[in-house]
């Protein structure tokens, strides 16, 4: 695996069309990498905002960060995502995962889906994968899975191309260790091919309203636990503790939200391609 750096944006809500396309061009300019939407009612639906993203840039990756299996059916999922990869030149990064309880709820309650227990939303994860590597007939999509409990950790081990841990906010580095440790062990000979992203919830020292509900109200928690969910700092002590943790765990491939894009470059532009 290429172990260089590359970077992400993870979007957030509230975008018209052309503030969205415009976040696109900005986030090429700024040399990231890709440009990732989440899953949620009150956000763009993921796969279209990644192909208009794609539509307004040159050599920027799009993607969802991630997709919730309850949310949609695996072949559909499968059909429209490849759709996607064709018509942006495969520059598509299709990331899914289990949901997280708020959008499994709302897929029961808004959209109709039915009920599904931890295991039967991991199997749909699966199928996604497996009806997604049916349909393609040259280029390969890359998967990111995003992988919470034992068994998903085992999935993205053995399926994806892109893990990223769906840790606790607060955990701490022994347990990171764990979990990648785990992840590779399930991909036994593929370990040394996986691209681990680190989503860095928190640049500076302030939690922004939108994103207390991911992680907490207490930046001095995240503080003493040492998080790998917050970056502090200058752009080259950010940069450096950067290069720590890929040292330490294997993360070469970093998201941002959004609302530190402007912040975050000069880190980006210390790294990217090292």
């Amino acid at each position: 695996m290429d172990r260089r750096f590359r970077f992400g944006v993870i979007g957030g809500p509230d975008h018209t069309g052309a503030q969205w396309r415009e976040l696109a061009c900005r986030t090429e300019e700024l040399g990231y990498s890709t440009l990732l939407m989440p899953d949620g009612l009150s956000l763009l639906a993921p796969l279209p905002a990644a192909a208009v993203a794609a539509s307004v840039t040159k050599t920027l990756r799009v993607g969802t960060f991630v997709l919730a299996s309850t949310v949609r059916m695996p072949r559909t999922v499968a059909w429209e995502a490849d759709s996607v990869a064709v018509l942006t030149d495969h520059r598509l990064e299709l990331g899914i995962g289990t949901g997280n309880p708020w959008m499994n709820r709302a897929a029961v309650d808004e959209l109709g889906m039915p009920e599904t227990t931890p295991a039967q939303r991991l199997a749909l994860v699966e199928q996604t994968v497996r009806h997604l590597r049916e349909r393609e007939t040259t280029a390969h999509t890359p998967v990111l899975i995003a992988a919470g409990g034992p068994r998903s950790r085992k999935l993205a081990g053995q399926l994806a191309d892109i893990v990223t841990p769906a840790n606790h906010p607060l955990a701490d580095r022994q347990e990171i260790t764990r979990i990648v440790a785990e992840i590779d062990e399930a991909a036994g000979p593929r370990a040394d091919r996986l691209e681990y992203l680190m989503n860095v919830l928190i640049v500076g020292d302030a939690i922004p309203r939108r994103l207390a509900p991911l992680a907490g109200d207490d930046i001095s928690a995240l503080i003493a636990a040492d998080s790998l969910s917050l970056l502090r700092g200058t752009p080259r002590q950010m940069a450096d503790e950067i290069q720590r943790r890929r040292d330490a765990f294997g993360f070469s491939y970093i998201a941002v939200n959004e609302l530190f894009i402007e912040q975050f470059a000069p880190v980006v532009e210390l790294l990217a391609g090292r």
